[in-house]
């Protein structure tokens, strides 16, 4: 008969005892540490919250704006600085205006209209259609001393002979047949070429005159274009000529006033 080994057995005896002492003495070291583990993992989640993205501040935006951004051509940095207005009205990017604050904006942007000098409102209206069809200056890729255009077309329908236009913006077709030309109509007009907030604070027109876009001189040219009854924005089509010379004898309906109504 084969003679157990007394070493393996006292071994094999006293392994469950060993077990027995090893998780005893790991609970005891657990609980030992329990508190620097709890003290670390605050730690962490406090360090990680330190690094949780925050809503960037105006003064983060504009300097980011500033390092991404080199002048070119006729593009200069001074562009990324905001007037009042529009800082108030960043504020409020989709979003409600007060209607307090709205107003407030509007008497300002009025004010800092610059009525023509002479007391003449109208110029070429043909230099007012190439005015409205260029989109030429201010850009990076224009050269100096480049004469900057309107491109009133990108928003408006102007004249009929246009078939590219924008609708952005309201039509000006007939702007002048069915407005007239009194003194308050010219004075509207030329205020809302010159700076269209001071009828629609936060509106997306640019501020033609308050921003030196346009000259003096153009804007008159702009303002003979919507207003000048030789303008072919307020000459009717062919075809209603046509309707109107057929219709001339039925003096019971003012078929000028219906025509005009169908076609703003």
């Amino acid at each position: 008969m084969a003679r157990r080994n007394p070493n393996v057995s006292r071994l094999s005896d006293s392994a469950p005892s060993v077990v027995l002492l090893s998780v005893a003495r790991l609970r005891t070291i657990g609980r030992a540490f329990r508190p620097l583990l709890v003290s670390s993992a605050f730690l962490g989640l406090l360090g990680a919250c330190a690094w949780m993205p925050h809503e960037p501040t105006k003064e983060e935006i504009a300097q980011l704006m500033k390092q991404s951004f080199a002048e070119r051509g006729g593009a200069k940095l001074d562009r990324l600085e905001q007037s009042a207005l529009q800082s108030i009205c960043s504020d409020y990017t989709g979003k409600e205006v007060p209607k307090a604050l709205k107003e407030q904006l509007e008497q300002a942007a009025l004010a800092s209209v610059r009525y023509p000098a002479d007391g003449k409102y109208l110029g070429d209206f043909k230099n007012g259609e190439r005015i409205a069809q260029s989109g030429v200056g201010l850009q990076f890729s224009d050269a100096p001393g480049t004469v900057a255009g309107g491109n009133c077309y990108a928003c408006h329908q102007i004249s009929k002979q246009e078939l590219a236009y924008g609708n952005i913006g309201p039509t000006l077709y007939n702007y002048g047949k069915l407005r007239g030309d009194s003194e308050p109509i010219l004075k509207y007009t030329w205020a809302r070429i010159y700076n269209a907030h001071a009828f629609n604070a936060c509106n997306s027109m640019p501020r033609f005159g308050a921003a030196g876009i346009l000259t003096e001189a153009q804007i008159k040219d702009v303002m003979a274009l919507l207003l000048d009854p030789k303008s072919p924005v307020n000459q009717y089509s062919t075809c209603i000529k046509h309707l109107l010379a057929r219709c001339s004898m039925q003096r019971s309906i003012d078929f000028h006033a219906l025509i005009s109504a169908y076609t703003v």
